[in-house]
């Protein structure tokens, strides 16, 4: 992301420069001006230029790394067509829209003071992270059944639920209706210490990243969608038989890769 943004700021300024360079040889020609006063004015342009602010990108909604159908049957095509390019884009064009005019940071950047951010931030902000992560950890069926949990992320599910089929049905329940009123995500985080996995539901579009969500900020590494718009066209109101079918996309080895860079790195899985 930041090589990226880095590449187009400076294509940006090398082209701003390469036409005053352009413009200034052919006012030159004319005027008559000496080679001194075009290269004086041309560095006194060229450090405007290097000052000048980053030209911000926007954020985006991310490519999925899979057809809108590789999820199927436990997650129908038009339920991806519409979550992924309806809502998630939904999301991302708020989230542009209240921080036009600022310095664009990476969308992780955002979810630690997102609450205080307020509103826009709060809402815009962790629904595009959350299904950005939403999206990394799936994959289709044959795919996902090949993968399984690392040795670390095995030692630490035992550690904390006892076993795997614990954690998922630990997991099953607290993403119930009952227990998870409404809109909202429930997710398995590593805790700060990097020691514990920790089930925590939240609502709406908070994630436990976020200051005040939660008892501690903790690092997610699993996370599912339980809004309607996630599974209604399909399950209607069965949502805990959607939970059960989502379980066979889950990628373990992607889990895995998350529950690593969290414990190393103390901090949320970057995108």
């Amino acid at each position: 992301y930041k090589q990226h943004k880095d590449l187009n700021n400076t294509t940006m300024k090398f082209a701003l420069f390469a036409l005053f360079l352009g413009s200034a040889n052919a006012w030159s020609a004319n005027s008559g001006n000496s080679r001194r006063e075009l290269l004086q004015q041309g560095a006194a342009f060229a450090a405007a230029v290097a000052a000048a602010p980053s030209i911000a990108n926007g954020y985006a909604v991310p490519d999925l790394a899979y057809p809108f159908d590789g999820l199927e049957p436990s997650i129908d095509t038009p339920t991806m067509k519409i979550h992924h390019d309806k809502h998630h884009a939904t999301y991302v064009g708020n989230l542009n829209k209240a921080t036009e005019g600022k310095d664009e940071v990476p969308i992780l950047d955002l979810m630690a003071d997102a609450l205080e951010a307020g509103p826009a931030i709060r809402n815009n902000g962790g629904g595009h992270y959350n299904h950005a992560f939403f999206w990394s950890e799936m994959a289709p069926p044959g795919e996902a059944e090949k993968t399984k949990p690392s040795a670390q992320l095995e030692e630490l599910i035992n550690k904390s639920f006892g076993s795997l089929d614990e954690m998922k049905a630990q997991f099953s329940a607290r993403a119930a209706p009952g227990a998870l009123f409404g809109s909202g995500w429930v997710w398995i985080c590593v805790n700060q210490a990097g020691d514990e996995l920790k089930l925590v539901g939240t609502p709406n579009q908070d994630n436990p990243l976020m200051k005040g969500v939660a008892d501690e900020v903790m690092f997610p590494i699993l996370g599912l969608d339980v809004w309607e718009h996630a599974y209604y066209l399909k399950y209607q109101n069965r949502r805990p038989e959607y939970v059960s079918a989502w379980f066979n996309v889950v990628n373990w080895d992607k889990v895995s890769e998350n529950c690593a860079y969290v414990v190393e790195n103390h901090a949320g899985v970057p995108f």
